[in-house]
């Protein structure tokens, strides 16, 4: 069989009826191009090369795996992309989906691969720890609302699907898991310059217990900052004030 690595961060899925779950609510938003990241033990692959006319690739970057996966499904042959996934440059021409158990120790970065292929990704499924999860789903004024809040809701609309316990995987982790699913938004986001809401956004979050006044007068002129806008916390603002602030800024 294959070996666990701690240091990749290897936690295998191996209750089957989480894993047809996540193949269900892969398979209510069309697509012909599919990526997973990380399959590992191939607990969602098994059921992912048998989906019909569809491109499927893996990326992978445990040698044993790679060669575990090749030796129990063939069909994979030319198909893994023996990477990091955080490497790796867009594995398709045109639009593709995502699927995958994420490596919880590389998530938040996973995240922002993700966002640097918003224009071609129509759609992400995919397990990370529970509190990510929940961080990416939050709304303003919850007190997990950040800088992954923001800056993926900005691109994407996003739907937590359903918890996963411990005892789902082997070895166990020591935290729970969530799915969540990520698509395009419906109500695109008006931002005239994406630059500077990125560095908005993680200014504003960096003090997060200061009002905004405090924590982004350096990107504003005084007379700005009279309004009452920024008597508010960062958490407290929606996705679009902080877009409406673009134009304000220096």
């Amino acid at each position: 069989m294959y070996t666990l690595k701690k240091s990749l961060g290897q936690h295998f899925l191996r209750d089957e009826n989480i894993c047809r779950k996540i193949i269900a609510a892969l398979q209510e938003h069309p697509y012909t191009q599919l990526l997973e990241v990380g399959p590992g033990g191939g607990a969602l692959t098994k059921y992912l090369v048998q989906l019909p006319d569809i491109d499927f690739k893996a990326v992978e970057l445990d040698d044993e795996k790679v060669n575990w996966l090749l030796q129990t499904y063939p069909v994979l042959e030319g198909k893994i992309i023996h990477q990091s996934f955080l490497d790796i440059d867009t594995p398709y021409q045109g639009r593709f989906t995502v699927v995958g158990n994420f490596p919880y120790n590389i998530s938040t970065q996973i995240l922002f691969k993700l966002l640097d292929w918003r224009d071609q990704v129509e759609c992400m499924v995919g397990m990370f720890q529970k509190e990510v999860a929940q961080r990416v789903a939050a709304k303003e004024g919850n007190k997990v609302y950040g800088v992954l809040s923001v800056l993926i809701q900005a691109f994407f609309d996003v739907e937590y699907l359903f918890d996963v316990n411990e005892q789902c995987f082997n070895p166990p982790p020591k935290v729970k898991s969530g799915v969540i699913r990520l698509l395009p938004r419906k109500t695109p986001l008006e931002l005239t310059d994406e630059k500077k809401f990125f560095l908005l956004v993680k200014t504003a979050f960096n003090q997060r217990r200061k009002t905004l006044r405090n924590a982004v007068k350096g990107l504003f002129d005084a007379a700005i900052l009279e309004d009452e806008l920024f008597n508010k916390r960062a958490e407290q603002l929606s996705i679009e004030q902080f877009a409406s602030l673009i134009c304000k800024m220096r």
